[in-house]
């Protein structure tokens, strides 16, 4: 439905390193009214593009991998909390989804350990 967010111009090389040049990502700028935007954007062409799945999948998949700048079990669980933290009026029930799946996956691990 929408997109937004903000990026510090500071930040930008470190998100193009982290998106573009270690995860892959296609990237593509906007700007139009009333902002600019910077869009990475995953492609088949990228050997780890998962293409379009299901909650379930997505959440096996990050519960497994870890990327160059890290886990990516911890990207999400940040990312869920900032924005229930941040942003507590938007709804995002996609993430939150992939969220609980992801839990529902490691919560007997953790439990167990």
């Amino acid at each position: 439905a929408c997109t937004w967010g903000v990026a510090f111009e500071e930040s930008l090389k470190y998100l193009n390193v982290r998106e573009a040049v270690r995860g892959g990502y296609l990237t593509r700028g906007m700007n139009q009214s009333p902002v600019q935007a910077l869009v990475y954007i995953a492609t088949p062409d990228n050997p780890i593009y998962l293409g379009p799945a299901s909650t379930e999948k997505i959440a096996a998949q990050i519960a497994v991998c870890k990327g160059k700048s890290g886990h990516n079990i911890e990207y999400l669980l940040r990312l869920a909390e900032f924005m229930r933290v941040s942003c507590p009026d938007v709804e995002d029930p996609h993430l939150f989804s992939i969220e609980a799946a992801v839990l529902a996956i490691i919560r007997p691990i953790l439990l167990a350990g």
